[in-house]
């Protein structure tokens, strides 16, 4: 089906992609002799171990268990046997050490299976949104509100990562595949796949298809954000604290589509991902599949290891990714990239007060006032933060701190607020976020280094 133009969205930012570092790296396969797993792989609550340590387990074996709807079964990324279970920054943690057998316990094939044979197989492979908010998959196919529309999420908008790019067009009949099984569960027969300009080559490979819709992106961060795919795919618009299924459309992205289709047709659960390391400090980027729990300083070093001490690194991307203080962290299913960013990629300016110039709120995709979220949280009055900010709408996509003059940890101050908020209202509090300046410090007392939502590229180019 020939592609056609989406539609412009307001506000959003133009960093320079730097996709070149490594868009022409094909997916490569990483072997790892140890994985640490945690069993909080989604959104929602952590799994529930339900293997001991000394145990075999095959690969695709389950270990942990799902607790309740939101929240995901886990399952074993390597075969070989269970060295321990400790807590590693705050989180479980399971430790296989390989058997290099490379033994398998999937489940069976799925052959023309019906709705609920989808919805159940995704469940029980521990299928989450591998977009980066691990929303676990299951949840979202099983609306109940009337949905007509699915849309794959191929925009990939994040500076540096090109693994969703590498699989658009390396696994193209398999995201298709997936995508179908996952229109089946819906009910739906419309597929539109939301794709940057700047993938022309993916484009062209979905163009092959007479049931899937091509729709060329602008590129423009958040192109990939799920109010901003919505809008610029099917011309809807998708008001605050409002879901997806409200307006009858379902995002889902390229990766967990091709997951889905590896669940239904191989039997094969949620326990590896395609993942990008980038960035000038690392000698040779690459696109890998990773298992699930490869420790990043493997991943390091099959790629050369450091060109360059670099200045950050960070998991995920540099505009909503997590800076990490070492190499001795664990990838999830959701972890998307590893970049090592040197001094000139990583602005760590010290930042400074408010100038009040505006241009937060002029790039702000969501139409929201990041300023007053920040200036009523430094207060501590939350209440205020979000009545004036809107802070609990924030998609967090960062462009707010990208465009700030002052350079001031906007995000922080955002998902400070939503903590705070939670907290009130007895919810649970989930916040990843890392070492960095709390706005106080900035006002008049001393300033750690720059939180990650600071990363800079080199130069800002206007790509229209």
């Amino acid at each position: 089906m020939k592609a056609v133009k989406g539609k412009y969205y307001f506000g959003g930012i133009h960093p320079r992609g730097m996709k070149e570092l490594s868009a022409n790296a094909a997916l490569d396969v990483l072997s790892v002799d140890e994985v640490a797993i945690s069993t909080h792989q989604s959104a929602g609550k952590p799994a529930i171990t339900v293997v001991k340590a000394g145990q075999s387990v095959k690969c695709g074996e389950l270990i942990a268990q799902a607790d309740g709807d939101i929240s995901s079964n886990v399952f074993a990324s390597i075969s070989g046997t269970v060295k321990e279970i400790k807590d590693v920054d705050g989180e479980e943690h399971i430790f296989i050490t390989s058997d290099k057998s490379d033994a398998t316990k999937f489940l069976p094939p799925l052959t023309d299976p019906d709705a609920d044979e989808i919805r159940q197989r995704i469940k029980d492979c521990g299928i989450v949104g591998l977009g980066g908010a691990g929303f676990p998959t299951a949840v979202k196919v099983s609306t109940d509100k009337p949905v007509d529309t699915l849309i794959v999420n191929g925009a990939e908008c994040e500076p540096y990562l090109t693994c969703d790019y590498r699989l658009m067009i390396e696994k193209t009949e398999e995201i298709a595949k997936g995508a179908r099984y996952i229109a089946k569960a819906l009910g739906v027969k419309k597929i539109i796949i939301g794709i940057e300009s700047n993938k022309p080559d993916a484009v062209r490979a979905f163009e092959a298809f007479e049931d899937i819709q091509p729709v060329i992106l602008r590129k423009q961060y958040p192109a990939g954000g799920e109010k901003q795919i919505i809008y610029t795919t099917t011309g809807r618009r998708l008001g605050i604290k409002k879901l997806p299924a409200d307006v009858g459309v379902i995002v889902q992205n390229v990766g967990t589509c091709f997951a889905v289709y590896e669940a239904i047709e191989n039997g094969k659960p949620l326990i590896e991902r395609a993942l990008t390391v980038s960035g000038k400090a690392v000698k040779e980027p690459k696109n890998l599949w990773v298992k699930v729990g490869t420790p990043v300083r493997d991943i390091v070093e099959y790629c050369g290891g450091e060109s360059l001490t670099p200045k950050k690194v960070v998991t995920g991307g540099p505009m909503t990714g997590n800076a990490v203080a070492s190499y001795d962290v664990y990838t999830r299913k959701t972890t998307s990239g590893v970049l090592l960013l040197s001094e000139k990629e990583a602005a760590a300016e010290q930042p400074t007060p408010c100038i009040n110039c505006g241009k937060c709120a002029d790039v702000c995709p969501m139409h929201l006032m990041p300023m007053n979220t920040a200036f009523y949280s430094a207060a501590g009055d939350f209440e205020s933060a979000e009545k004036y900010g809107n802070a609990t709408s924030c998609i967090e996509c960062g462009a707010c701190e990208y465009v700030c003059p002052a350079k001031r940890p906007l995000i922080q101050a955002i998902r400070k607020t939503k903590a705070e908020l939670k907290k009130k209202d007895n919810k649970p509090v989930e916040v990843h976020d890392v070492a960095g300046k709390t706005l106080e410090e900035i006002d008049g007392k001393p300033v750690e280094e720059a939180a990650p939502e600071n990363l800079k590229p080199e130069k800002e180019e206007n790509n229209g």
